[in-house]
């Protein structure tokens, strides 16, 4: 490492008075001085970005379904929906879940029109409200999807999957993050001739908890002929449920202090 320095020489001034410009000042010199070489200070740090991933196998599902109900009058769509929305509640409470596991929203009721004319026409309303269902075993899917439709629901809006171990596996992908940035500070601090010093700073940042719930891209919805119903509730039933592995990513932003090798 070059040393740099503010000053270095030695030097005799001679006795008198030196006027600073702009200022009214003085300094006054009565005996010889001695400046040796002093060492410049400065704040020597590295920063490194670090990504690091680590996959598991999911093993628990959220299932999300759709109500919805048509009627040519307001109240009697309401209701109808209401009757579905309830049954499908009553199944899902009967098969273990608590009312912390079950969420309903997106309650909508819309007027339709037809609009083959010139001038619109109200033909009737439609309702639709969703129900998401968590902390379903992946066992327990394809009955669920079936039963579920049975029971009054006749669309499935989606299907996720998640890891119970998902915080374990973040945590594991902080540990390997914070290592690879040690690896890539060592590798730049070599380059420069520099030694690494200790962590002054991290910075953790993206934790996309978004990655806990991994979309399966399953969606069904009720056939518009006949009853309105899927092709067959067994069809659900033997739907392959083959999450894969999931993956859990880390990033950090890493500060280390240089130091003279």
């Amino acid at each position: 490492m070059k040393k740099r320095y503010v000053l270095a020489m030695i030097g005799m001034l001679t006795v008198g008075s030196i006027a600073l410009s702009g200022c009214s000042s003085r300094i006054t010199v009565d005996e010889p001085i001695q400046v040796t070489g002093v060492e410049a200070s400065a704040n020597r740090t590295i920063s490194v970005e670090s990504r690091e991933t680590v996959e598991v196998v999911p093993d628990m599902a959220q299932l999300t379904y759709g109500i919805r109900t048509e009627n040519a009058d307001a109240v009697r769509c309401q209701q109808e929906n209401t009757e579905k929305l309830n049954a499908l509640l009553e199944y899902l409470k009967g098969q273990g879940f608590s009312e912390e596991s079950i969420r309903t929203s997106d309650f909508s009721l819309d007027p339709r029109y037809d609009w083959s004319g010139n001038t619109q026409l109200l033909v009737g309303y439609e309702m639709n409200t969703q129900v998401t269902v968590t902390d379903v075993a992946l066992d327990q899917v394809g009955s669920m999807l079936s039963d579920g439709v049975a029971a009054g629901a006749n669309e499935i809006r989606s299907v996720s999957y998640f890891s119970s171990e998902y915080d374990k596996a973040y945590h594991s992908a902080l540990e390997k993050a914070v290592e690879l940035a040690k690896e890539k500070a060592g590798a730049l601090a070599a380059a420069g001739d520099s030694t690494l010093g200790q962590v002054l700073n991290i910075e953790e940042y993206g934790d996309a908890q978004y990655g806990r719930y991994v979309n399966s891209g399953m969606s069904m919805a009720a056939r518009t002929e006949g009853a309105g119903k899927f092709a067959a509730a067994e069809d659900l039933a033997d739907m392959g449920v083959m999450p894969g592995k999931m993956q859990v990513t880390a990033n950090i932003r890493v500060e280390f202090e240089l130091s003279q090798p």
